[in-house]
């Protein structure tokens, strides 16, 4: 059977235009560490070796439509959610089947439905398989929904089906307890249970993989530091160069933690501090996070030699016109890495699209207006949002004017080289506007 996986073009948490094959890319590649979706390369293990796996990204007009496929697989987040719905609509008007799963299709599978064979809800590894079988013998459902959390101890080596050394990630533990309640881990019930894979497991992948640099594509890798300290102490040896999400408290209250993640490699860690309102941090389920200690905290972590990457998020209900000001007053304060300032963007699934909803604040479900970055879909408390929206660009247009990238680059320099060349390759894209962070 021949079967096609299609990522909307832009499918990533940080969206890159730059030209893979040019040479700029193929340089900053070997010091920085890109973000690439996994979802294929998990799928794609989990697809016995009988079948043939074709794995493309693109818009609807690079599409081959031509093509014969027995089988098409969409997954889409809900910024590209209408692009997935377009590219599925024309495959199945040339009679192919298609499936359809991702954030979005789990979040509004009903929705999905219109435009699919069938949809995946939820986490894959034992729903894909079972897929494929009935495919196969010609019972498809409309629907497969997983019963309990996948076994991470079950799961094979993930296929990496990018080029090489464009980016492979590495995955050591799933889901999140914390209910944030503007993330979209929300939304799937089953992925917010926390597990962990055996470490000689993710040991073994790391070594496998050709990649010097590399992304943990965990939520946080803060959550069990008895693990993570585990894992670092194992990866010691490994000569790699790694980034990994994590909680700014956990990372500044453990100094053994911070130790050992640089021994093994780490040269960044990326940190949502979501605000530095007390209040708005308390208001969306963001407790632990003390503002008034996270100064001391990125001090902690920056004095054993890694870099932050700050991700601030504005439109909560705690937020008013002075926020940004004061955000801004923070960075300057604070030797950020880099700072990346989202507009609150309730994704469906989520605690607080119900709410807006709810109280008839959702704006719009144009979900291409979901983006974290270019539009304001609903009504905040205490701004319009156009007010929102302004303010936000002029903080950005602030933080990545020539004098504080030049100097941001400058002093990235002393957590060494992979944090010069991915400041550089970030301050690049955002003058010729090639990236686009947003935050679902």
């Amino acid at each position: 059977m021949d079967i096609l996986f299609i990522w909307p073009k832009g499918q990533m948490p940080f969206r890159t235009e730059y030209n893979q094959n040019s040479l700029f890319f193929r340089f900053i590649s070997r010091y920085i560490a890109f973000r690439r979706p996994m979802t294929y390369s998990l799928l794609s293990a989990l697809t016995p070796n009988k079948h043939n796996v074709t794995v493309i990204s693109g818009e609807f007009k690079d599409i081959s439509f031509d093509e014969k496929y027995d089988l098409v697989g969409i997954t889409t987040t809900t910024l590209l959610a209408n692009v997935a719905y377009s590219i599925a609509d024309e495959f199945r008007r040339k009679g192919t089947k298609v499936v359809i799963g991702g954030w979005h299709a789990s979040a509004l599978p009903e929705e999905a439905k219109q435009h699919a064979d069938s949809v995946v809800v939820g986490e894959a590894e034992e729903t894909w398989p079972q897929l494929l079988i009935d495919f196969e013998n010609g019972k498809l459902k409309p629907f497969y929904i997983p019963q309990r959390p996948a076994n991470l101890e079950l799961i094979p080596y993930f296929q990496n089906v990018y080029p090489k050394e464009r980016g492979m990630g590495i995955h050591a533990t799933r889901g999140c307890p914390n209910n944030c309640r503007f993330c979209s881990i929300t939304n799937m019930k089953l992925r917010k249970i926390y597990r962990k894979r055996p470490i000689p497991d993710v040991i073994e992948e790391i070594k496998n993989s050709t990649n010097k640099v590399f992304a943990f594509q965990d939520a946080s890798l803060t959550i069990d530091t008895n693990y993570s300290k585990e894992l670092f102490r194992q990866m010691k040896d490994l000569n790699k160069k790694f980034v990994a999400m994590g909680n700014i408290n956990n990372l500044g209250n453990d100094e053994e933690l911070l130790k050992l993640a640089h021994e093994a490699g780490c040269y960044t860690w990326m940190v949502g501090f979501e605000s530095v309102s007390q209040e708005s941090l308390d208001d969306v389920g963001k407790k632990k996070n003390i503002v008034k200690n996270y100064s001391k905290w990125i001090k902690k972590i920056q004095d054993n030699n890694m870099g932050v990457e700050g991700a601030f998020i504005f439109g909560f209900d705690g937020d008013g016109p002075k926020i940004f000001e004061k955000t801004d007053e923070f960075l300057r304060k604070n030797d950020l890495k880099m700072p990346f300032a989202n507009v609150l963007t309730p994704y469906p699934g989520t605690p607080i699209f119900h709410q807006f909803e709810k109280e008839g604040r959702i704006i719009t479900k144009d979900w291409s207006k979901y983006d974290g970055h270019n539009y304001v879909v609903f009504q905040p408390k205490n701004m319009s949002p156009e007010e929102l929206l302004n303010n936000v660009r002029k903080l950005e247009k602030k933080w990545h004017n020539n004098y504080r990238s030049v100097n941001r680059m400058l002093r990235s320099m002393k957590f060494g080289k992979n944090n010069f060349f991915e400041v550089f390759a970030v301050e690049f894209g955002w003058k010729f506007k090639k990236i686009n962070p947003f935050n679902e």
